[in-house]
Formats: structure tokens, sequence, C-alpha cells
């Protein structure tokens, strides 16, 4: 489905791993790198810019991190990014320029592009969330299926099933989405761009861009 594709999801200028990025057609392909490509994207930044105080973590001189904030790399804090206190950020984590790390929010192998608010109590693994998203307090990302098997994406006509080879997929959230209080993207969500979610909602599979998920079988365009 061209509508999952990186390219129709992501203004790739909002990120530091856009070449990464590119180099995939789908989002969840690029999860299992993750960590590799933080070492590479490390490596080349000015020491100027960026402090590296533990092994394979780099954070923006700009940046602002609580002193009680837990940060295991490989980790990328861009400029201007917040992370508050008791922020747990368990490794192979991109937080893009300007973007916020809340309160007790935990964070495992995920790219947030610039901008990105997970700010209150969020967990947030093997996911990718796009430029400026946004999820509500206490709304997660559910990344491994109760049964273990592998994720698949359900489309929007719930007919077909995308395989992704993945053990572990949490949500990939397009640019502008807008994700409720207290909702949980199940293993294998994929929200388009400018999309918002009611809160308390229980997301699972593609849900379109441009829309407002109310609950499962209430799906609205915006107007």
């Amino acid at each position: 489905m061209k509508e999952l594709e990186i390219k129709e999801l992501f203004d790739l200028n909002e990120t530091i791993a856009a070449d990464y990025l590119s180099g995939f057609c789908y989002p969840w392909e690029a999860l299992p790198g993750i960590k590799d490509c933080i070492i590479r994207l490390g490596a080349s930044l000015p020491a100027e810019d960026y402090d590296s105080p533990a092994e394979n973590v780099w954070i923006a001189k700009s940046a602002s991190v609580a002193p009680t904030a837990s940060i295991t790399g490989p980790c990328i804090i861009g400029k201007g990014a917040e992370v508050r206190h008791c922020a747990f950020i368990r490794g192979s984590v991109i937080v893009g320029e300007n973007a916020v790390v809340g309160n007790s929010t935990e964070l495992k192998n995920v790219i947030l592009f610039n901008g990105v608010q997970v700010p209150h109590y969020n967990y947030v693994g093997d996911s990718i969330l796009g430029y400026k998203s946004h999820m509500g307090a206490g709304s997660i990302t559910s990344n491994v299926k109760s049964d273990k098997t592998l994720v698949e994406i359900k489309t929007d006509t719930g007919n077909e099933k995308i395989k992704t080879g993945l053990k572990k997929m949490g949500a990939i959230l397009g640019d502008h989405v807008e994700v409720g209080c207290g909702s949980v993207l199940n293993p294998g969500t994929v929200i388009g761009a400018n999309t918002n979610i009611y809160p308390l909602s229980s997301v699972r599979g593609y849900v379109a861009s441009g829309s407002i998920y109310k609950k499962h079988g209430d799906i609205v365009p915006k107007n």
C-alpha cells in the first residue's frame, strides 16, 4: 500500500535519520537497524555542538536533560530537546530537535522526529513517531503480541494483512498525529499524517491520514 510508505508518512527533512530512512520503502523495515544507525550518526556529530557523557551517547549542548533521567546508549538527543524528570531511555533512541520526553516516559528502539512530544507517562518501543506528533498522557505503544507471533498490519479494509517479519513492532505515527490520553496503540499500528485518535482508544492496524479515530469501526475524515 502506497499510504504506508515512508515518503507518504513523513517529512524526512525533520529528522537526523533522513538518509537512513530513505533507504527503505516501509518504516517498520528500519526498526532492526536503529542501533547501528545511531552509532554511525553519532560518530559524525560535531564536538562543538554535542557532548558525549557516556559510550555511544550524544547529547546536544542546547538540550535540557534532567539529572534524574536515565540514558543508556546508543542514543542521540537533538538540539533544543527536553528530557524531563525520571525519563527512562533504554537505548537505540533518537530524540529529535525540540522534542519533549516527559516524566517517567520510557523509550526503547525508537526514532522521534523533530518536535515530537511524549510528555507524560508514555511507553514507546520499537516505533517511529513523525514530525510534531504528540502522545497524550498515559498513551502507550504495545510492541509484542500476546501470543508472541510475528506482527502483521491490518489494512483499512481489514481484508489484507501485511507481514512485517518482526516479533516486536509498536506503532508508526505520521507527521502531526495526535493520540488522545490513555490510548493503546497495539502491535502493528500505523497512523497516517494529520490524524487524531480519541482518548481511551484501542487502535490496531492502519488508520488513514487526515482522519478522526473515534473507536473501532467509527473513523471519519477531518473537515
